[in-house]
């Protein structure tokens, strides 16, 4: 029989908080808010001098202004075409998102039920993508060769495919966590390849679904080399060269400029804020399932 009293036999047990334990969970926290400060800094620096006049944010200092000047960014909307620019990043995210994701889930779900050689050496093959660099001497012959080049349908192309890699990996290991006996049953039933992929297996791959068109979408959007490089016409160009196009000429109205910014971050912020918890179910979903 012990003498210890209840305190005593909670701390033993690990119920109470020791004074280095404390101490840690203090030094995360302090740590937790210097790394938000350090992201945050950036931040409040374009919003903030985008609300002030040309000679006030010329030292893009992080001070309030004096007078908000909401009219910067009406400026920047009709000097900085965003409208047309906003359209085609609509266009090439939404596009290149829709067409990866359910091509990646097609190609993922026939490899991971139909493990043959052929299909673990073009599983392998895939999803290389992910970690090689792109040759765009090479790129830009395959685009000249097709046509594609300086073309919409192209750059949709060309970032739906590198898109690809990374969602039939994600997707196929969310496939593997589904039971066979699902696609057994709906055979049974009278389904066809395709009445079974879509009619009962595609709505069970809604959460890895949601995660990999939400990353992909988001990658799109903020993508600023390929439209550099393979889109010569102005006015197909997305947002981020928009800006930096905007930057080029008005380099010393830094107002108007921080403005452009927000405008640009402002569409990728709110899909990352709707999305964000299906991004963290979907990537641990798979695994947690297996």
């Amino acid at each position: 029989m012990t003498s210890d009293g209840p305190f005593t036999t909670l701390l033993r047990l690990g119920r109470l908080p020791t004074a280095k334990k404390s101490a840690q969970h203090g030094m995360y926290h302090v740590l937790a808010i210097l790394v938000c400060l350090i992201m945050y800094a950036p931040i409040h620096l374009v919003v903030v001098n985008s609300l002030k006049d040309r000679t006030e944010a010329r030292s893009m200092s992080i001070e309030r202004p004096a007078t908000l000047y909401l009219e910067n960014y009406s400026t920047v909307i009709k000097q900085a075409n965003l409208e047309q620019a906003f359209f085609n990043s609509v266009l090439y995210s939404s596009s290149a998102t829709l067409l990866a994701t359910i091509l990646a889930s097609m190609a993922a779900y026939v490899m991971s039920r139909n493990k043959t050689r052929l299909n673990q050496f073009l599983y392998f093959f895939i999803i290389m993508g992910i970690a090689m660099p792109f040759n765009f001497f090479t790129l830009s012959k395959v685009m000249q060769m097709t046509h594609l080049i300086n073309t919409q349908i192209g750059i949709i192309i060309l970032y739906a495919a590198t898109q690809l890699p990374f969602n039939t990996f994600l997707i196929y290991g969310f496939v593997e966590s589904l039971p066979r006996e699902l696609d057994e049953a709906a055979i049974v039933d009278g389904a066809g390849p395709l009445r079974l992929f879509f009619g009962v297996i595609f709505p069970l791959l809604t959460p890895v679904l949601v995660t990999a068109a939400l990353l992909s979408f988001l990658q799109v959007w903020n993508d600023f080399i390929f439209p550099l490089y393979y889109l010569n016409d102005s006015s197909k160009w997305p947002m981020p060269l928009a800006v930096y196009n905007f930057f080029g000429q008005f380099e010393s109205s830094w107002n108007l400029v921080s403005a452009d910014i927000v405008l640009t971050v402002l569409p990728v912020i709110a899909v990352y804020l709707l999305g964000q918890r299906f991004i963290v179910s979907g990537m641990t979903a798979g695994s947690v399932k297996g």
